[in-house]
């Protein structure tokens, strides 16, 4: 029987950068996207294609105004573990602070939990100053309602 080292050792004649790469994937060209155009603009056979036109366009919405300055309760979001509520204040058009007006609380682990999930719900949502951030692994149901508190609050402030 094999050791499990004699089974994990490098191939000896791939590089580790190849050894990374998933099998039938192949590596980018230098100047390449993922979806075969280059970044110039050019086709891959070397014609020019179409370029996106970044100037406005007549007609076209101007930039959404600045937040609204204050404070605004989100909705109160419903889980099998209890509800979640969240008040997002609001200073100088940024988000400044997320406050965890009540969250899931149907049993310890539910509120292990959510005391565990919503500092780094609320770092996160600072930080982004947006409600799409990622969920906190081991309380999905906790961040799912959390964030669309936050997103019903965002929505009420105007962002």
């Amino acid at each position: 029987m094999r050791s499990a080292r004699s089974r994990c050792s490098p191939s000896p004649g791939r590089s580790a950068a190849a050894r990374r790469r998933p099998v039938g994937r192949p590596l980018l060209d230098a100047g390449r996207s993922p979806s075969g155009a280059s970044p110039s603009g050019s086709s891959p056979n070397g014609a020019a294609s179409p370029a996106s036109s970044t100037a406005a366009t007549p007609g076209a919405s101007a930039p959404a105004s600045p937040a609204t300055d204050g404070s605004f309760i989100g909705a109160v979001e419903n889980t099998r573990y209890g509800t979640v509520q969240v008040k997002v204040v609001v200073a100088g058009g940024k988000i400044t602070d997320v406050v965890a007006l009540h969250l899931t609380d149907q049993g310890r682990r539910s509120v292990q939990l959510s005391n565990y999930a919503a500092p780094i719900l609320r770092s996160a949502v600072i930080r982004s100053q947006s409600a799409k951030v990622s969920n906190v692994s081991g309380a999905t149901y906790t961040s799912k309602a959390y964030l669309l508190s936050v997103q019903s609050a965002q929505d009420k402030a105007g962002f």
